[in-house]
């Protein structure tokens, strides 16, 4: 079993910034690409954001200009940046990967990471 660790979730004020890390291991973090998806409550689980091993980008239309996706070689681990945050930002954060693409899910997923965008 794959096991994907995000860490990072925290409340934050509108307008504030907040960077998320997802853990991978290393055998998978060199060769895949790897995201992340957001669930909002009551909400579908919607793609964010993408680096492959070669370190190309892909985000939603929605978090572009906004968030930033990188890749730290070093420790095996994807960080997402992200500023200027709105209270729609406000999900349950997954780490992806294990056969991401841009249009669609890998198979393995994280636990989770909360971000909360509130005044």
């Amino acid at each position: 079993q794959v096991q994907l660790v995000e860490t990072g979730g925290d409340l934050v004020q509108p307008g504030g910034s907040l960077r998320l890390s997802c853990a991978v291991p290393g055998n998978i973090f060199r060769v895949n690409t790897v995201g992340w998806y957001r669930q909002a409550p009551g909400k579908q689980r919607d793609f964010v954001a993408l680096i492959t091993s070669g370190g190309a980008k892909n985000y939603a239309a929605s978090v572009k200009g906004r968030f930033t996706i990188s890749r730290d070689n070093a420790k095996n681990t994807v960080n997402l940046q992200m500023s200027s945050l709105k209270p729609e930002d406000t999900a349950v954060y997954y780490c992806n990967t294990g056969g991401l693409t841009t249009v669609q899910a890998g198979m393995y997923w994280g636990k989770g990471t909360l971000v909360t965008v509130s005044s």
